[in-house]
């Protein structure tokens, strides 16, 4: 394993720290310098903390070294999204107008990444503000299992750095799709958590009513760990929940015997690529082969342009209240696609939001209906991995729809309209070696239930063996 460390589990690596069979010093330098020969082509990161890293990694091991561990993210390498404040240490957000931004304070994941030990090295890449274009000051990150391929929506630098073995894990953000999309195009697992679990306090807001923030990794076991890493009430986010949130990883060895999980046959295959179809149902074969029962249920009908119509007025209204300090006075330094949608929200009064908020509120009511009936709801993660033009990435609204046209957000914008979570495991390739991913979606709080499912299957199907050859 220690040939190819940089693919291995948080669960083993931890193993060897705490035994002290590797050191988060070498083990950091190990990364850094694979980031310093690997990431000038897939340019998954737009800061990197050598030097900060290097002294926390000397800190994790002198503690380590005395007897004092503290959990199984001590000395181990992480990033985040480049939405995460950091003190003293640019966070842009993909932004030309926030270029220069340096925040006074970090985010509470960083702090409690930090007390758990974690060792930072650097951030993450992400379309502009979060939402689906890139501004042309920032380049595009490339995915690893083919270099013409999407990298998925705005969490994708940290998709790549993960998938590619550039850190152990990563910290993203999903407001309609931005952990799932990446994580499915990018091969590896995705909980986008219930809305609250985790802090969005020092995060750079997109849609405050529907930002989440949650951990991107190689196993569902190493997501449970920085989730319960990250976890938990906080007094600078009113939206955070006020309760004990169980540790996930408490939860992953729950026998999954007789637990219910629904399927919609016409929600599934409606407009999705046949070979991920194909797939989703051998996952459910293997569910039930488990022990599960496969429940039939009815999703509220929604095609992707209706789901986005939904969605969008949302968004859009919320954003340009967040970006209310450089928007519109600053339009020339947006690019062309979150130009257009903030112009969106400031065309929109309160009347339409609430009206946007009472069709949200609709729909959330239909699909909660037939949530409760199960323990789960089982569907694609987002799609098949599409080929794209970067040029389009960059482009205006009218070059978007060429991108925009491939996002099945049917089976990612429901989870955020309805604060409820959702995960997302790989289950094989295409022909073409395209990742395929499934979903599982779940009634709020059900975050273990989901965990607990996805880790027996990636138990049963270790797709994480198999890398990209990038």
């Amino acid at each position: 394993m220690k040939n190819n460390i940089h693919f291995a589990n948080i669960s083993d690596v931890s193993t060897l720290i705490e035994t002290k069979e590797i050191s988060p010093v070498e083990l950091t330098e190990h990364l850094l310098n694979r980031i310093e020969s690997i990431d000038r082509k897939l340019k998954s990161y737009v800061t990197i903390f050598a030097d900060r890293a290097i002294d926390r990694a000397k800190q994790a091991e002198k503690e380590i070294l005395v007897g004092d561990y503290r959990g199984k993210l001590h000395g181990i390498p992480l990033s985040v999204k480049d939405l995460c404040y950091t003190k003293g240490i640019r966070t842009m957000g993909g932004l030309k107008v926030r270029k220069d931004f340096i925040p006074s304070f970090d985010a509470t994941v960083i702090k409690r990444l930090s007390l758990a030990g974690a060792i930072l090295l650097g951030k993450n890449a992400l379309t502009e503000g979060a939402l689906s274009g890139y501004n042309p000051e920032f380049e595009i990150p490339v995915n690893p299992w083919g270099e013409k391929l999407w990298a998925g929506v705005s969490s994708s630098g940290s998709g790549v750095a993960v998938a590619a073995g550039l850190c152990f894990g990563s910290l993203g953000t999903d407001t309609g799709g931005s952990i799932r999309y990446p994580s499915m195009a990018n091969g590896i697992v995705g909980l986008k958590p219930t809305y609250g679990a985790i802090s969005r306090h020092g995060v750079m807001e997109l849609a405050g009513t529907l930002d989440h923030v949650g951990p991107m990794t190689r196993s569902v076991e190493d997501a449970a760990i920085i989730f319960d890493a990250v976890a938990g009430e906080d007094t600078f986010d009113p939206t955070s929940l006020n309760l004990k949130i169980p540790p996930l990883c408490n939860e992953l060895s729950k026998d999954i015997v007789g637990m219910q999980i629904g399927v919609d046959r016409n929600y599934i295959g409606r407009g999705t690529d046949s070979g991920l179809v194909s797939a989703v149902d051998e996952v459910i074969g293997v569910f039930r082969e488990l022990g599960a029962h496969i429940t039939g249920v009815e999703i509220p009908r929604s095609d992707p342009v209706k789901m986005r119509e939904l969605w969008l007025p949302i968004t859009a209204y919320e954003a340009a209240r967040a970006h209310a300090k450089t928007f519109p006075s600053r339009a020339d330094e947006y690019g062309s696609y979150l130009r257009g949608v903030l112009e969106l929200g400031v065309a929109m009064n309160d009347a339409d939001y609430l009206e946007a908020l009472r069709r949200k509120r609709d729909y959330v009511v239909k699909f909660e209906a037939e949530l409760n009936k199960v323990d789960a709801v089982i569907c694609p993660a987002g799609g098949l991995v599409f080929e794209v033009d970067k040029q389009a990435q960059y482009g205006d609204k009218d070059s978007m729809k060429s991108v925009i046209k491939n996002f099945q957000g049917q089976f990612t914008i429901p989870a955020d309209l309805l604060g409820a979570p959702a995960l997302v495991v790989p289950c094989g390739f295409s022909d073409e070696k395209r990742p395929y991913a499934f979903q599982l979606v779940g009634s709020r709080l059900s975050d273990a239930k989901l965990c607990a499912l996805g880790h027996k299957y990636e138990c049963q199907f270790d797709w994480r063996s198999i890398h990209p050859s990038f």
